[in-house]
């Protein structure tokens, strides 16, 4: 039983920094008051190129610069929209999805005539050998840098958020931008570098995909990971730490989806494996339906800041 536990424990670690990272990215976006609808789509192009970026230079650090990069261009173009010309924001994160969905399909089989890349370099892990024998403790050997950023930066947010006059102005230009544009708070700065912030960390989230649980871009990333982000960030309520505790909670249920299979092969005489892969997206609806009502979401997420109307 004890293996068990410690199996799934150490699968949650892997699997959880795509969507603890795309979650913060949700967080910091929504906190300014825009929608960070487009979260999937810029994971799928972090994925990628990052892939891209570490099979063409050999070096999975620049694969995941790269990675980065391409879903800040992404969030930027969902800024301009949103901020400089007041589109409508769902429609512009859709659009980010569907652009994306189908443009790395195209890019893909164009460069390596396959839905699928070669491998490549993937990040390092970290060996932590003195916590190897130790039960539970254990389950922290082995793991990528990427895990370990993941778990950092909900704590530096938390810190940045609350303990910061930035993250105070962030706070105020989503519940009040009106308000905080007359104490000289610049609306369309803070929003612009929040929405850059969040395409960042979804390519971040992406990245860790294609050059840490896998060491290729596959046509199926990030297979939903960025919507079940977007759940995490509802579930932790807009918040740092709340975000990164749901992202552990929905990896952790395809950890478990995973054990259950492995350990259990009868188990697909009894379920369909249809229902077990459905498993984490079941989890993820059951966690909406009972908490999405006791959450409430930043006054201003959604709504143009017009400074001719405040």
């Amino acid at each position: 039983m004890l293996a068990f536990i410690e199996a799934v424990i150490r699968s949650t670690l892997d699997f959880a920094p795509p969507i603890i990272l795309a979650a913060l990215g949700g967080v910091i976006s929504e906190r300014s008051g825009v929608v960070a609808l487009g979260l999937e789509g810029m994971m799928r192009l972090g994925a990628f190129f990052a892939a891209v970026g570490a099979l063409a230079t050999g070096n999975a650090w620049a694969g995941l610069s790269l990675g980065i990069l391409a879903g800040g261009i992404a969030a930027l173009g969902h800024a301009w929209l949103s901020i400089r010309w007041r589109s409508d924001q769902i429609i512009s994160g859709v659009a980010i999805n569907l652009v994306a969905m189908a443009g790395v399909t195209f890019l893909v089989e164009a460069m390596y005539g396959n839905t699928d890349t070669a491998g490549s370099a993937t990040i390092g892990r970290v060996s932590l050998a003195f916590l190897k024998d130790i039960p539970i403790l254990g389950t922290l050997c082995g793991h990528t840098w990427l895990t370990w950023i993941a778990l950092a930066i909900p704590v530096a947010m938390h810190v940045l958020f609350y303990r910061t006059s930035l993250g105070l102005r962030i706070l105020a230009v989503g519940e009040k931008p009106a308000a905080a544009a007359t104490l000289g708070v610049s609306v369309s700065a803070i929003r612009y570098g929040c929405v850059i912030a969040s395409g960042l960390l979804a390519g971040m989230g992406g990245s860790a995909l294609s050059i840490a649980t896998l060491d290729r871009f596959s046509n199926h990333m990030p297979a939903g990971q960025g919507f079940i982000a977007l759940a995490a960030v509802i579930f932790g309520k807009w918040t740092p730490l709340g975000a990164c505790s749901a992202a552990l909670f929905f990896a952790a249920a395809n950890a478990l989806r995973i054990g259950l299979e492995s350990s259990l092969p009868s188990l697909h005489n009894v379920l369909p494996s249809g229902i077990m892969l459905a498993l984490p997206y079941v989890l993820t609806l059951l966690v909406l339906a009972g908490f999405i009502g006791r959450s409430r979401s930043p006054a201003a997420s959604g709504v143009p800041f017009d400074t001719e109307k405040r």
